[in-house]
């Protein structure tokens, strides 16, 4: 048959299985897409399935168009009735078709997440809840999540009357919704499991029709869209998974990879078929891929592999601070379009969206195009764009923009109605609002005084510890710090934002040697809206590995490699987090395709202070012999220490070996930012050195055990 032309045999044997439940274990870069769009084919053109008969899930529409096009190309079939979408999309159509009996009115509407939350809050106003108590985007969180794990208010436990208060506003959310004919996206699946499951004769209308149901990205499923799956296929039905455990990289929106074993157990899957040939990148690449991902426990295993050569070694660079590893990037990148490397071709990844800001100073420098892909630049972030306005308004009380930015933010009980009042009145004395906020009484004048009571404290102050003391006490910091629910993470990264933030001042300062508050203002305000490349530009990418998956490129740099960061600490601490992160770093390496770049630094800033961190252990999982380190003489060492299985050569081939013992008492030989090795405590960084001769006193900041004070006569340290 034409459309088996050009597949390799386990694409083949996967797309001629009989009609049973199967698991295709599909390695990046094999040709998955292809493989599910063929067994649909085959299905259809050998006469197993009609058109009508299959049900195809992916999670974007992006792919489910991809898959229609490719099969109209395969085919000649009309495949404008096939069911071929997002679960969310499949769900709504189901619920059209049968809206009765999903107790929903025809015309029901859908809320995106704006919509919801302004439901939320219109609810909570009526039920006179204190929305400082139960913040409005906080319910939202709890909502979504319960409905996403399948519980209904009735169904979530609440062992405390905090607890069971929102499960009350969950129920009057619900019952708000049902009398207004509108539903959630979570909503979406869950009132259609809900629908089958209690409709037996439905169920098995919608059992007998899709004998055939293929699922994309199987890792990424919850645990509702996996139990709906199960209902749709029932006993007698063919579910075709195709995913890869090893990309499972999204627990914190719910997916669990454990579905993919659960797989295997409820549908006594026999047909395992692993996709190990990679069309992507060069053999170095895939051996490095394959080497760290191999330290996981509980995979379903696969090796990839490539019938191209090794290819270019993987390009490794130890920058003495942050500020130098960009600038080592820009230059690379100079060097790599000067030998006709389009920038399109070429990304930046980061592990967390504050690593950003360094990277877009260094290619704003140099005059680089870049897009950030799939979130903003930096200085456009929300919660900078809100710490931006309390300094804009402290700078500049006739800003009328930064006042109705933050004049209620964090939450301060300052309503609509009453931002209306305050701009009449400015209207009609001509005044600014903030003039008219100090002629008003309440909650703002309690803001006015909140701005009059910033700007004393912060009057002799360096800008960087201006900065520190806005975050502090405007409220930001600890509005995100409390922060709970499905989007804590998102708060988290919001924290690591507005302490980058901190940094950027320091190093402006240290820049510009300007260290006025307005001539700061003004370099955020140039670097927010003049770099970003349109759409036809040729310009760089940069994204977090997570915005990465399912991308490729030419030339790809993993940026901030250190323990800490990548892995990241809060996963480090958490059971089965540093598999998730091991995963992460494996997706990261496997969208190169020519030429991969790893690089780190010494030294970091962080929260306006020097901070000095060691080489992620994923670099010591990495085989040697496939990487080249570019590093210069000056920070050479074997970053590994104890623990590091070879010594690397410097730029101009001296070998690093062994560490030598050094006198321990004499601090001389000593220095902060130095990597040490401590017989009981293990890998550390010498962060501070104080005292001489018997009394000199070396602090270490370990891997594991943490910060300590030691005797540096009886400290039994060993530089790496």
């Amino acid at each position: 048959m034409d459309i088996l032309n050009g597949l390799n045999p386990e694409q083949r044997a996967a797309v001629e299985l009989p009609a049973q439940s199967a698991l295709i274990l599909a390695g990046a870069g094999s040709g998955k897409t292809r493989v599910l769009t063929t067994r649909i084919a085959y299905l259809i053109s050998t006469g197993q399935a009609s058109p009508h008969g299959i049900l195809a899930v992916t999670f974007t529409n992006k792919a489910a168009k991809e898959m229609v096009t490719r099969l109209s190309a395969m085919l000649p079939i009309n495949t404008r009735g096939m069911w071929i979408g997002t679960f969310h999309g499949l769900c709504n159509r189901m619920l059209r078709a049968h809206h009765r009996e999903a107790n929903l009115p025809q015309t029901f509407q859908i809320l995106d997440s704006g919509d919801q939350l302004s439901a939320i809050k219109r609810l909570m106003k009526a039920m006179n809840v204190d929305d400082e108590k139960y913040p409005p985007r906080e319910m939202q969180w709890f909502i979504s999540g319960n409905k996403e794990q399948g519980l209904r208010a009735s169904e979530v436990e609440a062992y405390d009357p905090y607890t069971r208060r929102k499960v009350e506003i969950f129920a009057e959310y619900d019952a708000q919704c049902q009398r207004e004919g509108v539903v959630d996206f979570s909503e979406l699946l869950l009132r259609c499991y809900e629908l089958l499951s209690r409709n037996p004769p439905l169920r098995e209308h919608y059992q007998q029709r899709f004998r055939h149901i293929l699922v994309d990205e199987f890792q990424d499923t919850n645990p509702l869209q996996y139990r709906w799956l199960k209902l749709l296929a029932g006993a007698n039905n063919a579910l075709f998974a195709v995913g890869d455990d090893d990309q499972s990289i999204y627990a914190f929106r719910g997916a669990d990879v454990g579905n993919m074993q659960e797989l295997l157990r409820d549908f006594h899957v026999e047909s395992v078929i692993k996709l190990e040939q990679n069309y992507r990148s060069h053999g170095n690449i895939l051996e490095a891929a394959n080497a760290l991902i191999s330290n996981n426990r509980n995979r379903l295993g696969k090796n990839l592999w490539t019938s191209e050569d090794g290819g270019e070694p993987l390009r490794v660079y130890e920058a003495p601070t942050d500020v130098e590893e960009a600038r080592f990037i820009v230059e690379e990148i100079q060097q790599l379009k000067r030998d006709g490397v389009k920038l399109t071709e070429i990304a930046l990844l980061y592990r967390s969206n504050a690593q950003s800001r360094v990277l877009e100073h260094a290619l704003v420098s140099a005059g680089l195009s870049y897009r950030v892909y799939g979130g903003l630049r930096f200085f456009e972030r929300q919660e900078i764009k809100h710490a931006l306005a309390y300094l804009r308004l402290m700078e500049n009380t006739d800003d009328d923009n930064a006042l109705l930015r933050i004049i209620n933010f964090p939450t301060r009980g300052i309503g609509a109605r009453s931002i209306e009042q305050l701009q009449e009145a400015a209207k009609q004395h001509n005044t600014t609002l903030f003039d008219a906020a100090a002629r008003a009484g309440g909650k703002v004048s309690a803001f006015v005084a909140l701005i009059e009571s910033l700007r004393g404290a912060t009057r002799e102050l360096p800008l960087p510890e201006i900065m520190d003391h806005v975050l502090e006490h405007s409220g930001l910091i600890a509005h995100y710090q409390n922060e709970t629910g499905a989007k804590k993470r998102e708060s988290e990264e919001r924290l690591e934002n507005l302490n980058e933030l901190v940094n950027a001042a320091t190093l402006f300062v240290h820049e510009a040697e300007d260290d006025s508050l307005t001539a700061f203002l003004t370099h955020a305000a140039l670097e927010a809206g003049e770099h970003q490349a349109g759409d036809s530009e040729d310009a760089l990418h940069l994204m977090t590995v997570h915005a990465a998956k399912g991308l490729e490129f030419h030339t790809v740099f993993i940026t901030g490699l250190e323990e800490g960061l990548f892995p990241h600490q809060n996963s480090i601490d958490s059971d089965g987090g540093l598999d998730e992160e091991r995963r992460l770093m494996y997706v990261a390496l496997t969208r190169a395709r020519r030429r991969l770049y790893l690089t780190f630094a010494q030294s970091r800033m962080l929260h306006g202070q020097v901070s000095y961190g060691m080489a992620s252990s994923f670099l010591r999982e990495l085989p040697d012999e496939l990487l080249q380190w570019l590093s210069p003489r000056f920070v050479q060492r074997n970053t590994f220490g104890a623990f590091g299985r070879a010594t690397h050569a410097s730029a101009s081939g001296e070998s690093f070996g062994a560490p030598v013992p050094r006198p321990a008492s004499d601090t001389g030989l000593w220095r902060s930012g130095q990597a040490v090795f401590h017989t009981k405590f293990g890998e550390g960084v010498i962060v501070n050195l104080e005292g001489s001769g018997a009394d000199a006193r070396v602090q270490v900041n370990f891997r594991k055990a943490g910060v300590k004070w030691l005797a540096l006569e009886y400290a039994k340290l060993t530089p790496l």
